[in-house]
């Protein structure tokens, strides 16, 4: 089974910094996202994206999160729900949550994803 994690998000406070950290850490060139990716930059490869953007006060900026991989996000934004997490940013395409013990992660939709 493929694993539905699609990305993993870094908030910086100094963006080329970071971008120069995660590239020479991992061996990875971080690309500036393209149009509806939001804004940053990120990998382009097979596996889960990684990805750096300024940070900020939203509910994604303040921590990193792993996106996951999800074909219905209404759906699953209920069995957040209704297993105990909560949503923070509800979205059509991208959405942030908490899981039952308050840690936070991204869901993104499967036709959406980068």
């Amino acid at each position: 089974m493929d694993s539905p994690l699609s990305l993993i998000e870094l908030p910086a406070d100094d963006p080329e910094r970071a971008r120069r950290f995660w590239a020479g850490l991992l061996g990875v060139e971080l690309q500036p996202r393209e149009e509806g990716e939001g804004e940053g930059w990120q990998t382009r490869s097979d596996g889960p994206a990684v990805g750096v953007h300024e940070r900020g006060r939203g509910p994604g900026d303040s921590f990193s999160l792993p996106y996951f991989t999800v074909s219905d996000m209404a759906e699953t934004l209920k069995n957040v729900q209704a297993l105990g997490g909560s949503v923070v940013h509800p979205g059509e395409h991208w959405a942030v949550c908490r899981d039952s013990e308050g840690t936070p992660f991204g869901l993104t939709q499967e036709a959406f994803e980068a």
